[in-house]
């Protein structure tokens, strides 16, 4: 297979300002190029631009380039031949904040993790496990696949749409193994390959991934620093005809916003003009951490063309990886038909667990919603302390803080920050279509004293990073 070619002009783009006064600029050239590689940006497969045609782009010596190369080849970030040009690549051990798959917690310990926005457990799952396992027998002696889900889970989701406002059965709901996998599933259902899918910028990159990988064009529209931009989205809509579009509009994964209910109605007439299907991510809607009265479900606004995704991941444990589709009775079957060619169905088991918690979800989710009202003021107060320069506003619920940097310097920091034990993931990563390196999303689900040391650490990196000469800010930046 041909390498992709990765155009100077293009690298130029991503490198952005990459040059500082730290040391030698070869070395700042090689970070730089290595961040990238490493965070997902520039995609391991892809051949660079030669050293002559990178040095013409930069405007840099021609020894800067090849130093920077032979670096990277040093450290297993590139390979070359002769006559092939060179090929970026991952090393055998990539470090635990840049590789985008590991396990947190685990592969980060001693570290302080910021890349995942999620908590431990709530109190109460052994429990569940253990009630659960008194009722497995009985499902023993069935094949054990269910594409639609558990009866029982089914009903126990339904009633939570009938309580807030929204008719729903059991025959709507499709059980799934996780936000993500009804995500994909959705997508599959809803699209062709070529179809358009708008979603916000920023927003949770490995939907966005889902999406494309299902071969579907991603039309993103940026979000203003008050929220959605609705004549925006408005006319994008009208002009792009997107075949879907997947949202987050409560506590907006990573800004935290809240979309209005006057909003949500606006969007989804919208969406029904242009025959778009709405896929609404909830996962969040459970987390609102300061009492403020929740809008309508967006589907009550379009009954016959929104599909609804909900999970327990956030709420109660990513581990139980139970998630779920509310769709319009009339794509309940076409849902069916796109799921069976990924999965026959989520494990038994676990449906079982989250049955029994979700009869029991009033205090348990409060007792999350307090500790997580106190960990983001403790954060937000140790942010302002340390590092006062940063701007964010305060989230009224979700999981993590979005945070605007004075310079462009996101996917530097997580390399200074890495050396200084905390893992952080860049703005960029959240942006389908590349900038945001002015933002970095800041979750609140470590313990208290854990987030003020580890802001304190963040703030040394910052400043370690900042300390020569300010970087000149783009106007692409957004909030």
């Amino acid at each position: 297979m041909t390498a992709q070619q990765l155009p100077a002009s293009t690298l130029a783009g991503l490198l952005g300002s990459w040059a500082d006064d730290s040391g030698p600029a070869y070395r700042s050239l090689a970070e730089r190029l290595r961040l990238l590689i490493a965070d997902g940006r520039i995609m391991p497969g892809a051949r660079v631009p030669s050293e002559r045609e990178l040095t013409d782009s930069l405007g840099v010596s021609r020894t800067t380039v090849a130093s920077a190369y032979r670096e990277l080849r040093d450290r297993g970030y590139l390979t070359s031949k002769r006559g092939s040009g060179s090929i970026t690549s991952l090393p055998s051990k990539v470090e635990p904040e840049l590789g985008r798959h590991h396990a947190p917690g685990i592969d980060t310990e001693g570290l302080y993790d910021f890349t995942c926005a999620a908590s431990p457990a709530v109190p109460g799952i052994s429990s569940a496990v253990s009630e659960a396992l008194e009722d497995l027998p009985r499902h023993l002696a069935t094949p054990g696949y269910h594409p639609q889900g558990l009866p029982e889970l089914r009903e126990e989701i339904a009633a939570a749409y009938r309580l807030r406002g929204l008719p729903t059965t059991a025959d709507q709901i499709i059980v799934t193994a996780g936000a993500l996998a009804a995500t994909s599933i959705a997508v599959r259902a809803m699209t062709q390959i070529g179809d358009r899918v708008l979603t916000e910028s920023p927003t949770h990159p490995n939907s966005v991934d889902a999406i494309r990988r299902s071969g579907c064009r991603v039309v993103a529209v940026p979000m203003s620093p008050h929220g959605w931009d609705l004549p925006l989205l408005e006319a994008t809509i009208r002009q792009s005809s997107p075949r879907a579009a997947w949202m987050v509009v409560d506590f907006q994964n990573p800004t935290g916003r809240l979309m209005p209910a006057d909003d949500r109605q606006r969007l989804a007439i919208a969406f029904a003009r242009a025959r778009t299907t709405a896929i609404i991510d909830e996962t969040l809607f459970e987390l609102s951490l300061d009492g403020q009265e929740m809008p309508p479900p967006f589907a009550l606004f379009d009954p016959r063309g929104v599909i609804t995704i909900g999970t327990v991941s956030k709420s109660f444990w990513g581990g139980l990886r139970i998630g779920w589709l509310r769709a319009p009775e009339a794509l309940v079957s076409r849902i069916l038909d796109a799921r069976a060619s990924l999965d026959l169905g989520a494990p038994v088991l676990e449906q079982l667990v989250v049955t029994r918690l979700l009869r029991s979800r009033g205090p348990v989710l409060a007792e999350r919603r307090t500790a997580l009202a106190l960990r983001r003021d403790t954060l937000a107060s140790a942010l302002r302390t340390a590092l006062p320069s940063w701007r964010f506003e305060l989230p009224g619920g979700g999981l993590s803080m979005w945070c605007e940097l004075p310079e462009p310097v996101g996917s530097s920091l997580v390399g200074v920050a890495q050396r200084n034990g905390v893992l952080v993931v860049a703005g960029s990563r959240f942006s389908p279509d590349g900038g945001l390196e002015s933002f970095l999303r800041v979750p609140y689900t470590l313990e208290p004293d854990t987030l003020r040391d580890a802001v304190d650490r963040l703030a040394s990196s910052y400043e370690s990073l900042t300390a020569g000469p300010p970087v000149r800010r783009t106007a692409a930046m957004i909030a």
